[in-house]
């Protein structure tokens, strides 16, 4: 009888904040017992703080000791050797010139950012954690196609051949913001792939992670039956002092405006089999470590995408994507893009992606056209893709 308690309290408590919550703030009436548990579950996430930070968009950051970073409390890193001065061993043979009108160190924070031998985690919060209780499955788990709900795609993406080799991949993506509502989400990443193994980055508006509808930096990774974003669990390890996940980009593109927002960035693998993030294409944010993975620990990814994303719930319209409108004749200023896509092959060396076939979910309501040899400036050609939906002009 004690064993079977054991079982079910949890699963109860579960149950209640799923049936209790009011609505996707996380506004809910708790119960002792709930309280003190979420209490609990909170101070084992945020970890002791040697500054603190308050971001210009509201949230709150902790300067954390770089070896009590959350990252650590993986089980397969306990005993690392990861040191504050890390840096990625790439061997990239080319560079993809770009030009971002985002000066990416400058959306973050207001200050000269953490201490050295620290890094910024953003403080979890009690709305955080039931709000995550709410949070759609991995996308690679509900990518099914169903009459209503669920996610949707529109990307290019390579070739699918299980003899692909990439040691990463990058993209320059506009910046949107997406009207979703409840619990609907709409996004635009670049995705590296490997059986159950998957890496993300880009921007995304979701109420459900985040507890507002701004467009806000994320990353995400899958390992066998586990995913997270960003560092709601352990798993990346954070090295920049500066830059940090869930930024809001206050500047985003706005239709028939003659202006671009764009965020650069990328994800390649170092000679230690180490996937890096890095943004505005030298600047590393961090890495998911090569032992956290089984597909993607000692071998080379087998699929990139380039893309939007959008989730809505059973029986939900679907979300806009991008800039909400269908592209028809592609224009920088009027949809939504990704632009220098590129990839890295097994010998470190970056080059074009050219042979992306489509991939749409659904074909009434998303569209994607792809040109691969786009002239972006007089004389400079590169790959650039326009995706989006669902109205049209």
């Amino acid at each position: 009888m004690l064993i079977y308690q054991r079982n079910v309290l949890p699963i109860l408590l579960v149950l209640y904040l799923l049936l209790s919550n009011d609505g996707v703030q996380g506004e809910m009436k708790l119960s002792k017992l709930e309280e003190l548990s979420l209490e609990k579950q909170l101070k084992l996430l945020n970890k002791p703080a040697v500054k603190t930070i308050k971001a210009k968009w509201g949230d709150t950051y902790d300067c954390v000791d770089f070896y009590k970073q959350p990252a650590f409390d993986h089980l397969l890193l306990k005993n690392h050797n990861f040191h504050p001065e890390m840096k990625p061993t790439l061997s990239m043979k080319k560079q993809i010139p770009s030009n971002s009108t985002i000066d990416i160190s400058g959306t973050w924070l207001e200050t000269d950012g953490c201490p050295s031998g620290t890094v910024p985690i953003k403080r979890i919060t009690k709305d955080d954690l039931i709000r995550q209780r709410r949070m759609p499955p991995s996308e690679d788990t509900n990518f099914i196609h169903e009459e209503t709900g669920g996610f949707r795609r529109a990307i290019v993406k390579t070739p699918d051949n299980a003899s692909n080799k990439f040691a990463g991949a990058g993209m320059v993506a506009s910046l949107w913001n997406p009207s979703v509502e409840g619990a609907q989400n709409s996004a635009c990443r670049l995705k590296i792939q490997k059986g159950q193994d998957s890496v993300q980055v880009g921007w995304r508006v979701d109420p459900t992670l985040y507890g507002d509808t701004k467009t806000r930096f994320f990353i995400h990774f899958q390992a066998g039956n586990k995913h997270c974003y960003n560092t709601l669990c352990p798993g990346f390890v954070v090295t920049n002092n500066r830059l940090v996940l869930d930024t809001v980009f206050k500047d985003v593109a706005h239709r028939g405006a003659n202006t671009n927002w764009e965020l650069v960035m990328s994800i390649d693998r170092d000679a230690n089999g180490n996937w890096w993030l890095l943004v505005d294409e030298r600047m590393e944010v961090g890495f998911w470590p090569q032992k956290i993975f089984t597909a993607l620990s000692n071998d080379f990814a087998e699929n990139i995408e380039w893309g939007g994303s959008i989730y809505s719930p059973p029986g939900v319209p679907y979300p806009p994507m991008g800039s909400g409108f269908l592209p028809k004749t592609p224009d920088p200023f009027l949809d939504a893009y990704c632009r220098a896509l590129t990839f890295s092959n097994d010998k470190g060396e970056k080059m074009n992606a050219k042979n992306t076939p489509i991939f749409l979910d659904s074909q009434v309501l998303y569209h994607v056209i792809d040109k691969p040899d786009w002239e972006y400036v007089k004389g400079a050609h590169q790959h650039i893709m326009f995706y989006g939906g669902p109205n049209e002009d």
